[in-house]
């Protein structure tokens, strides 16, 4: 899931006037966020005159930002309420994966609502044990009814091609994954997300039967309150390549060797030495020979498959009828055994007709396509409406996608005019994404400028898109003067930490600021919606 993360501190503070209509295009949330945003800039008198009552000023969450360590966040949130800290301790992405966003988990922990403490799988072990930590030094609360998710309805789409991106000898296997939305009533917009419910890999299904001495009829509970045949379930309703701690919790009260009870409650603790580490289901009960509960009672314990969400990659207007996406598939062999990502292995090789077909090219044939439920994630990760506004992207790696949409988009309307895109890889020869269309835009101006970075190619230094911006610090500074925005899509943890600071460093060095003022600068882009994040 690619989803977009604030910036410490940038949250609008309302004032009365003025406001944006309902009748206006945009979403309630996008509605409420501009009516603060512009409150704030023109706040005072009402209208006629009359001095209005402020509001409430909105509560601000300064550690909701993925680029802070974690210790630096929970010191931020040092001394607030219990489930501010908890949020603290979440990774700050909003991804959904945990079922929640970083707020609504944090608070549902802290009302007794919900009870694991593993469900941020981009927090890892880190966010597993500081939850922990803070739910044993809060006082107890009393548990209530969890309630019930409502997730955004789901509807049918087909997947029509997976189209290879990267190279012969490239590490990576990205591929550009076509999908009909024809009759789904789907539509979207470039910076939009698509959420794709994938089924589990029927072979990891199977495997967990077989061990379980299932048939795979018996009928076992799901999240959504039915029982269904096991098969059925682990294929497409329940998360069986990553167990929560309460299965684990489970699979050690079931276990009839101590040692092996031992380790199980490790893993639940999140100890560094438990193992065996990133477990899928097989893996669990393949190491825990003893651990058998009642097979309805560790589907109960399973959580629901949920939506992965992918940033699009294309623009409705140069393929009207379809959206695209750029996939990174995921595969590792661990243990003895190839574990494939949910979705990118579905979407990559599973989705499409048997026998390797890697594109499904007229409506004849399109039967033989993988259809998969899917649902629209509206984002205000947007071009700006005056397409005169210089425009900033910086997507190394699949972070590309949502800025092959910005620029595919802006070619459909004939736009030209200051876009700047960075972009990296490991190799030029294999990773560079996207490659004719981004060289052809350059050529007829639709893309005015172009840094790329490669760090891996033979013969040269390693070089990252933030070493190309230290590089282009001055340009990019007086683009910055010139109201440029500045957009960025990719992985959290690192490259856009890196970036956040390198933004922090050219305003320091070009723009004279200390590190607080430097800061401040970086909250005041995104106060103004100047920095846009789309980080996972």
């Amino acid at each position: 899931m690619n989803a977009i993360s604030p910036i410490p501190g940038a949250f609008p503070q309302p004032a009365p006037v003025p406001l944006i209509p309902e009748s206006a295009p945009f979403s309630a949330e996008q509605r409420a966020w501009l009516n603060g945003f512009l409150a704030g800039l023109y706040g005072g008198a009402a209208a006629g005159g009359a001095a209005a009552p402020a509001p409430e000023p909105e509560e601000e969450f300064p550690w909701h930002d993925p680029a802070l360590a974690l210790e630096e966040r929970l010191a931020m949130a040092a001394g607030k309420p219990s489930s501010r800290q908890l949020m603290a301790a979440m990774a700050q992405l909003d991804c959904g994966q945990c079922g929640y966003v970083c707020k609504s988990y944090a608070e549902a922990i802290a009302s007794g609502a919900e009870g694991s403490l593993s469900l941020c799988v981009p927090g890892g072990k880190a966010t597993q044990r500081a939850l922990k930590a803070l739910v044993a030094e809060a006082p107890a609360a009393t548990p209530v009814a969890a309630p019930k998710a409502t997730g955004p309805a789901l509807v049918p789409v087909r997947v029509l091609a997976a189209r290879p991106l990267s190279g012969a000898g490239s590490v990576k296997d990205v591929r550009n994954v076509v999908l009909d939305l024809e009759g789904s009533g789907l539509r979207y917009e470039p910076g939009d997300s698509l959420g794709l419910l994938a089924p589990n890999d029927p072979a990891l299904v199977e495997g967990c039967l077989a061990i379980l001495g299932a048939t795979g009829e018996e009928m076992v509970p799901c999240p959504d309150g039915t029982a269904r045949p096991a098969r059925e379930a682990f294929l497409s309703h329940l998360a069986i390549a990553r167990p929560l701690d309460r299965t684990c919790d489970l699979l050690a009260g079931a276990a009839r060797d101590p040692k092996e009870a031992a380790m199980l409650r490790k893993l639940v603790d999140g100890d560094d030495d438990a193992s065996p580490g990133d477990a899928d289901l097989l893996d669990l009960l393949e190491h825990f020979p003893s651990a058998r509960p009642p097979l309805a009672d560790l589907a109960a314990s399973l959580p629901g498959l949920k939506p992965r969400l992918y940033s699009i990659a294309s623009s409705p207007l140069a393929v009207p009828g379809k959206v695209e996406l750029c996939v990174s598939v995921v595969t590792a062999e661990r243990r003895g055994r190839v574990r494939q990502g949910v979705a990118s292995s579905h979407l990559g090789f599973r989705a499409l007709a048997e026998g390797g077909a890697r594109t499904v090219p007229g409506d004849k044939e399109r039967a033989l396509a993988g259809v998969m439920p899917a649902h629209m994630q509206v984002s205000h990760f947007r071009l700006p409406e005056d397409p005169s506004t210089p425009v900033i992207m910086c997507g190394p790696g699949t972070g590309i996608a949502p800025f092959r949409a910005f620029l595919q988009h802006r070619a459909s309307l004939g736009i030209k005019g200051r876009t700047w895109l960075f972009f990296g890889d490991q190799r030029s020869a294999t990773d560079y994404l996207f490659s004719d269309e981004i060289e052809g835009w350059l050529a007829d101006g639709t893309l005015e400028r172009l840094s790329l970075a490669w760090s891996r190619d033979p013969g040269t230094k390693k070089t990252y898109v933030q070493d190309r911006m230290k590089e282009q610090a001055a340009d990019l500074w007086r683009w910055f003067q010139d109201g440029a925005r500045f957009y960025i899509c990719g992985d959290a943890a690192r490259m856009a930490k890196d970036v956040d600071t390198t933004l922090r460093a050219i305003a320091m060095g070009e723009g004279r600021m200390d590190a607080d003022a430097a800061r401040e600068w970086i909250v005041a882009l995104a106060r103004q919606n100047r920095y846009q994040r789309d980080v996972y």
